[in-house]
């Protein structure tokens, strides 16, 4: 079968939270005097039923009737089988990818944007901040604060805002309101401005700015919302594998040899792979792998090590492989990969020898994309495009080897919005990078002093 579905009566009730099946707890988030964050300390950005998932051990979390019904707009999603790719690359291997695409922003996003959304708005909060870096994110929560009524404010990377204006456009369309990031609406943005006029922004940059938005509104009807790295983030998209599983039995395919997603800050790998961690913790012969920019290589080069999750050091220190908090990454297209850190949960599961981080370069990813492209018929998004380059090395190996490999990977959003990298590469305008060692190093200096894991 090339399209496996799911009806709406078998879509997962509960998310799965990996945190509960680590043989060794992972660390929490402490203050920069080495103590435990406690949940209170955190309710000024984030409302307390969010908190609550956040610092959850339980294993499986309820999903709302009320949430559901949001989902079913396009959830289940499609389990899909790259069988043109299969015969171009003429390999044993079976590759199967979840099609996150067709989601109405495009992308896996709102399986977490409705999701704070309507748990904000059941607080009694009345507006979101948050940022944005290849606009997919800002979409997700401009559709979702759309959906259950709630005021939007984003602040995009500004090199993405320049790069991808039509996605400053969905998210006006839906009523949130975006800014180009560092910005001149915040002190930390004005701040940013004044030293680096012409920085090309940073996750990290916009993270402040929508932190310190959320915090200096005197009415503490706003709060901040997160697309990514944070445990409740990776909790709602857990979806994604929980619903791959079921469609795998129901085409009597065993587990996947290979999992694979693309990882910026986590939310899109883990979605996919943290069923799948279970199932490998428990003693299945999964190999799971992480997929990034040689730009940004956070997993495959950063330490493990406690960091801010901003560049402005307004959230809690968390324990996360890091290029360190100041680190400002190449302006390549796959602007959901520029984070300097990773979702700790992830970066835990890296020190347990349950993942194998790989890093490519954009030149070898837009490859992979043209040769998709050209077999399969679908435009993806550059984040994408990383694992798709996994999934064509690996089926590749697998011809190699002579063996039937089962690969599964998550295709987390389309390239429409994308088409300015594309058109670059084409034109040979996009050149191979990898991130300098003394660069690296550089950025590193600001976390020297921070407590050690």
């Amino acid at each position: 079968m090339n399209k496996i579905y799911l009806s709406e009566k078998d879509m997962p009730r509960q998310w799965y939270n990996l945190a509960a099946d680590f043989k060794n707890p992972p660390r929490l988030p402490i203050g920069l005097d080495g103590n435990p964050l406690t949940p209170d300390k955190l309710e000024r950005i984030f409302p307390m039923n969010l908190i609550e998932q956040e610092v959850s051990t339980k294993r499986w979390i309820d999903i709302p009737q009320e949430i559901l019904s949001i989902l079913y707009r396009w959830r289940p999603a499609p389990l899909r089988r790259a069988v043109y790719l299969e015969e171009h690359l003429k390999t044993p291997a079976k590759i199967y990818y979840k099609d996150e695409s067709l989601s109405p922003p495009g992308s896996h996003k709102p399986n977490t944007a409705v999701v704070q959304a309507w748990y904000n708005k059941k607080f009694g909060i009345e507006k979101l901040t948050t940022e944005t870096g290849a606009g997919q994110w800002g979409c997700a929560l401009s559709f979702a604060c759309s959906i259950v009524g709630l005021e939007c404010k984003i602040y995009m990377v500004r090199i993405s805002f320049d790069q991808k204006p039509l996605r400053k456009s969905m998210m006006n369309i839906w009523g949130g309101q975006c800014l180009a990031s560092p910005s001149k609406a915040t002190s930390f943005g004005r701040k940013i401005l004044k030293e680096q006029p012409d920085t090309p922004g940073s996750l990290g940059i916009a993270i402040s700015e929508a932190i310190e938005d959320a915090l200096t509104d005197s009415s503490g009807k706003t709060r901040y919302s997160l697309g990514s790295v944070l445990n409740h983030v990776m909790l709602h998209q857990t979806i994604i594998g929980l619903e791959a599983k079921k469609q795998l039995a129901l085409i009597g395919e065993k587990t996947p040899d290979i999992v694979i997603g693309c990882a910026g800050g986590g939310s899109n790998f883990a979605g996919l792979s943290f069923p799948f961690i279970c199932d490998k913790i428990n003693g299945a012969k999964i190999t799971i792998i992480p997929t990034e920019p040689t730009a940004c290589p956070t997993l495959t080069r950063g330490p493990f090590r406690y960091d801010f999750g901003d560049t402005a050091g307004q959230t809690p220190l968390l324990a996360m492989h890091t290029l360190g908090h100041n680190f400002v990454p190449a302006p390549i297209h796959a602007g959901g990969l520029r984070y300097h850190g990773m979702a700790p949960l992830v970066s835990h599961a890296v020190t347990e020898g349950l993942l194998q981080p790989r890093s490519y370069d954009q030149v070898k990813c837009y490859q992979a994309a043209l040769t998709w492209s050209r077999t399969e018929g679908t435009i993806c998004a550059p984040e994408t495009s990383h694992a798709i380059a996994c999934a064509i090395e690996e089926a590749q190996k697998a011809k190699r080897e002579g063996k039937e490999k089962v690969i599964l990977f998550n295709y987390s959003g389309h390239g429409l919005m994308d088409l300015l990298g594309y058109e670059k590469f084409l034109n040979g305008e996009l050149k191979e990078y990898s991130l300098p060692e003394e660069d690296l190093k550089k950025s590193l200096e600001a976390i020297a002093d921070f407590p050690k894991l």
